[in-house]
């Protein structure tokens, strides 16, 4: 056994093997006492040089970890002869030591705090249905916790030593001890923890234990098959209707991976509500768009059929009568219209409610799973931080000295290089936008003499099939397409864990802000601005005509630049997530494919299984806050985001859960209080959000021009009508040029384009007309009006609602009595016991 070897013997001899027992689902070693805490996979090699070094650095972790009372053994490869697997065991008097260390809380007293009934506990024959089968998952049983602490241990609830600490516990303190194995010294600089090796090529994997096979479960009587359940009640598509079991989720793999998950289906809950009432905008457009009063005036032949437009480019573009864009004026009607508007509205506030009802569950969460009081103590810094502290400081707090990775000097230089290379990758994604205005502009003249001939065959599609709607999707898909591309590119670059979490978010998030909605704001707030006007236009780089907007507006050209984005994302990144492990670890098991007669132990099993990347479930928050991003800052032009996006959450919650159930190894279980730097992105996406939308309502779509006219120009002093209407719209919305001032003269006298000037003839001719300044006036009076009264209706929602419910604060004051009352009252009465034996008879204390 281990404990018959000294510290020197193992430092020369590794430590012992043993063979392994045939027993697949066993979870302890050979003696079937000590359970796995851990596995560390190394390779055997030859005697090289760097062999030799690689040799010496695991025995010198193995003597490390002896030294800190780990138990240690190591099997041998039923698959490869050449790989060893080092079991790592925990012992109890190591155990009390790292969870005092890391401030684990473990149970006092079972909780005695009654539960509030809810009124809506007649609803429970339904909604029973869609949670797990309470016979398969338990519910757990609460209990008031405390900080563990070795000296007090008779004080915690301890029904039995080998399940007081779970294995998730037991898991992160023998990370914590792996991660902080001194392995090298030379001088000053101590070379320590496994990911180090691990990065080095020294071992091959550390890993944490699966308790089973996610599909079979296990035969050892004392497992408690908690992967298998998680499998059937929650990753199996046959479970897609059912809550996520959040307390097993929390329990198997860490409050980290639970709170992501708790995030995830509130946000997904959240969705269903704006889903259906952007749903219902979206039918309320497509019922009237054949009602439109000024569509119809596009589409009549009387009136639209009689208007020509001036051409789009120079040479190749033609003129064009303006029912030509009769279909699309009626897909415009779809998103731009009054219902739009209230949905934009409507979805700033559903903005604030999601986001302070999600502080408010998190809450219970925090105090459900034990992080109320995380504080900086309870998170241990990062090994690989602990390494590079050479320089010394005084703490400006204790005047102690303590040590810092970086001087003041170095520090400033290290900001100033994220810095630069994030703005450096920012210039490149404005370039790429640069790239693509350019070729819609080269595309777009192509379009437009070529598809007149190509489209002469298939009439049926000539009035859809547009030289602006082809330039469109084709300039969105291949904008799809440089995102996805840029975002492998960024995401290669050398980063390692020592990077700090947030730091790294906020510059993560910053990068993929301005890759994934550049485009978007291009199309929003730029695209067709400054144009000019016939025989005037302005040009891009001095040879290209800037791009003017479809002529229904540009509002549809951005839905299908949204579209186009969030589709392809969402599809891109669902087949990326199932796809690729699955292949990986389907190749693995081909290339090490052993006979149908051996048996493959637990933890050869769970090698087999692709490792979990570095940064965790980062990228999984990022898709969903892009994701979030979509649904709320362009929302006005695109009502149905919220529907694709529910559409996504629904399969993403399930495939994220299949994979890291079934295709991916264990992670380390680590705690978190919340979301991180994620929730002041998600408030910061909220704040923009409000202008954002009231700025595409106001300058996009052309919502604000026909309120100026219908309630202004259509009557007495500026129009004819007797009464408001929206008759006349269209040609009271189109400048007249007269071809006279134009230098290709042609048999038309005059046509007209879209703009608000004065016609030929005026002493003002083609400067901005009197309706122009109104429109400009009425659009600044609506940003500033629809601004102001959201976000006073936001501050009102969050100073109204709560953060933390009351029930869980009354139930936070409990368990901080009951811990004073049994811990620190306790320990004053020891004290006093202790003191009585120092006094003498005359009650005086003796010096």
């Amino acid at each position: 056994m281990i404990s018959t070897h000294s510290f020197d013997d193992i430092a020369c001899c590794f430590c012992p093997q043993a063979e392994f027992n045939g027993k697949s689902d066993s979870l302890f070693f050979n003696d079937g006492v000590r359970r796995i805490d851990f596995v560390l996979v190394y390779e055997d090699e030859d005697m090289k040089e760097i062999d030799k070094n690689r040799t010496f650095q695991k025995r010198k972790v193995s003597a490390s970890l002896m030294k800190m009372g780990m138990e240690l053994e190591a099997a041998r490869s039923v698959v490869d002869e050449k790989l060893l697997f080092v079991k790592v065991h925990m012992p109890w008097d190591v155990l009390c030591t790292y969870a005092e260390v890391l401030h684990i809380k473990l149970p006092i007293q079972p909780n005695d705090l009654c539960t509030t009934s809810s009124p809506f506990n007649f609803l429970s024959c339904i909604t029973k249905h869609f949670y797990p089968s309470e016979d398969l998952i338990a519910k757990e049983t609460e209990y008031f916790t405390a900080p563990f602490e070795k000296d007090r241990l008779e004080y915690f609830y301890v029904k039995d030593r080998d399940l007081f600490f779970t294995p998730s516990m037991r898991s992160r303190m023998a990370y914590y001890i792996l991660s902080r194995a001194p392995y090298e010294v030379r001088g000053n600089i101590k070379k320590f923890g496994v990911t180090k090796l691990l990065d080095g090529g020294v071992y091959k994997a550390a890993y944490p234990l699966h308790d089973c096979r996610f599909n079979v479960r296990s035969k050892e009587d004392e497992c408690p098959n908690e992967r298998y359940l998680l499998y059937n009640e929650w990753a199996h598509p046959k479970s897609f209707y059912k809550m996520q079991p959040l307390d097993l989720i929390r329990k198997y793999y860490g409050e980290k991976i639970g709170i992501y998950f708790a995030w995830l289906g509130f946000y997904t809950a959240m969705l269903a509500l704006a889903a259906i009432v952007g749903l219902g905008c979206f039918i309320y457009g497509y019922t009237t768009q054949e009602t439109s009063t000024w569509s119809k005036e596009v589409c009549d032949p009387l009136i639209g059929g009689n208007i020509v437009m001036c051409p789009q480019c120079d040479k190749e573009c033609t003129y064009w009568r303006l029912n030509s864009t009769c279909e699309s004026s009626k897909k415009l009607c779809i998103f731009d219209n009054y219902g739009t508007l209230v949905f934009a509205v409507f979805m700033a506030i559903w903005v604030t409610v999601f986001l302070e009802f999600w502080k408010r569950y998190q809450a219970e969460l925090e105090y459900e799973w034990d992080t109320v009081e995380f504080l900086e103590q309870e998170e241990q810094p990062r090994p690989e931080y602990e390494a590079k502290c050479n320089h010394e400081r005084i703490n400006p707090v204790t005047r102690a000295k303590e040590k810092v990775p970086y001087t003041a000097c170095g520090r400033c230089i290290r900001v100033s290089l994220g810095i630069g290379t994030v703005l450096f990758w920012i210039v490149l994604i404005l370039a790429s936008v640069v790239a693509i205005i350019v070729y819609r502009l080269a595309v777009f003249f192509s379009f437009s003499t070529r598809l007149q001939s190509d489209l002469k065959e298939l009439e049926p599609f000539k009035e859809y099939v547009t030289a602006q709607m082809a330039t469109s999707v084709t300039a969105s898909i291949i904008s799809f397409v440089v995102i996805m591309v840029l975002n492998i590119l960024y995401e290669r670059l050398p980063r390692t864990k020592t990077d700090y979490e947030n730091s790294l978010t906020l510059k993560m998030f910053l990068f993929q802000f301005v890759n994934y909605y550049s485009s978007c704001f291009y199309i929003a707030f730029a695209k067709g601005k400054v144009v000019g006007y016939p025989g005037q236009p302005v040009y891009l780089l001095g040879k290209y005509r800037n791009e003017e907007c479809d002529p229904g507006g540009c509002l549809i050209e951005l839905t299908t630049q949204l579209t186009v984005i969030m589709g392809g994302k969402a599809i891109w990144n669902n087949i990326q997530e199932v796809l690729l492990p699955w292949m990986k670890n389907l190749i693995f098991r081909y290339c090490t494919r052993v006979g149908s007669e051996k048996v493959i132990p637990r933890w050869e099993q769970d090698y087999q299984l692709q490792p979990i990347g570095k940064l965790g479930l980062f990228y999984e928050y990022l898709e969903m806050v892009i994701q979030f991003g979509f649904v709320t800052l362009f929302v006005a032009s695109f009502p149905l985001a919220p529907v694709l996006a529910l559409v996504n959450n629904l399969f993403e919650i399930r495939v994220d859960a299949w994979k890291i159930v079934t295709q991916f190894r264990r992670m380390v279980p680590e705690k978190a209080q919340d979301i991180g730097a994620w929730q002041p992105i998600l408030q910061g996406v909220a704040i923009l959000a409000v202008a954002s939308n009231a700025m595409i309502i106001a300058f996009t779509s052309d919502m604000i021009p026909r309120l100026v006219y219908y309630w202004s120009f259509s009557v007495y002093p500026y129009g004819d009508h007797s009464s408001h209407t929206m008759q006349g719209y269209i040609n009271n919305t189109l400048s007249v040029f007269d071809i006279q001032d134009f230098s290709n003269k042609i048999s038309l006298s005059y046509f007209r384009y879209r703009d608000f000037r004065y016609p030929p003839g005026h002493h003002r001719q083609y400067e901005y007309s009197i309706y122009y300044w109104h429109v400009i006036a009425a659009k600044m009076a609506f940003i500033i009006v629809v601004e102001h009264i959201v976000y006073l209706t936001k501050f009102v929602l969050s100073y109204v609602i709560p953060d933390v419910p009351y029930t869980v604060r009354e139930q936070i004051k409990r368990e901080k009595y009951l811990s004073q009352v049994i811990l620190h009252e306790t320990n004053l009465k020891l004290v006093t016991k202790r003191l009585k034996p120092t006094m003498n008879d005359n009650n005086t204390f003796l010096l």
